[in-house]
């Protein structure tokens, strides 16, 4: 993805927060010069990889096959610190994110407003593919059996509990949906499984300066 790509998605994502009035941390409006001299003080943003995460999962679409997240809080694998993590999303309608379950991590995936979202599940089998089998699965505390590869749809309000090794592929549907995560530890570097193989950070063209910090930009950008 290009950088200036990026920093047109951060933008739009900030109108549309702010047309909710979804407040975040004081430092998500921060810019590159902001963060000079901040290690120190930010090591828990850098190591829990709090902020900023945009990816088009290499799909070079991000408009088809992307996400936009913003890390709100978060834990470290084996810490023995915070056992919990949360995200805000914003879903595109019919903007898809491929399909991947998680080894360590049970999630709650909320919608919070907007359009519908739809989730497609699995099962995976033992080698890491599409189980055939029923895949249960509770709503708001509700159980619901869906065959293989079947769909639900949560409107507004709405979340669904997605147990580790629960292939999930998920996009909007009639508006872009305001989305939330809440799971325990969430290590995107390692944790993902993701059917096809696809990559979880872009590669990224630096074809002008950052507007915001990505996560992925922290080990570079933010200095001593």
């Amino acid at each position: 993805m290009k950088r200036s790509e990026i920093n047109a998605i951060i933008r739009e994502g900030e109108r549309f927060f702010a047309a909710r009035d979804f407040r975040l941390p004081v430092w998500a409006s921060w810019g590159p010069e902001r963060w000079r001299g901040m290690r120190a003080a930010a090591d828990e943003i850098e190591r829990a990889h709090l902020g900023w995460d945009i990816t088009d999962f290499g799909s070079g679409n991000y408009r088809k096959r992307g996400l936009f997240l913003f890390t709100l809080r978060n834990g470290e694998p084996g810490s023995g610190g915070k056992t919990y993590a949360e995200k805000v999303m914003i879903v595109g309608d019919g903007q898809e994110t491929p399909a991947h379950f998680h080894r360590a991590k049970m999630e709650d995936i909320i919608n919070r407003g907007g359009g519908g979202l739809v989730l497609q599940l699995w099962n995976s089998d033992e080698a890491g593919g599409l189980a055939t089998t029923a895949v249960e699965v509770r709503i708001d505390g509700l159980l619901h059996r869906l065959p293989a590869g079947g769909s639900v749809r949560l409107g507004p309000g709405e979340s669904i509990c997605l147990d580790r090794l629960l292939y999930h592929r998920f996009w909007g549907e009639g508006g872009e949906v305001l989305a939330g995560e809440v799971s325990m530890v969430n290590d995107d570097v390692s944790d993902n499984n993701f059917l096809e193989g696809v990559g979880r950070f872009p590669a990224i063209e630096e074809d002008e300066e950052p507007w915001r910090l990505l996560v992925s930009d922290y080990p570079t950008l933010i200095t001593d």
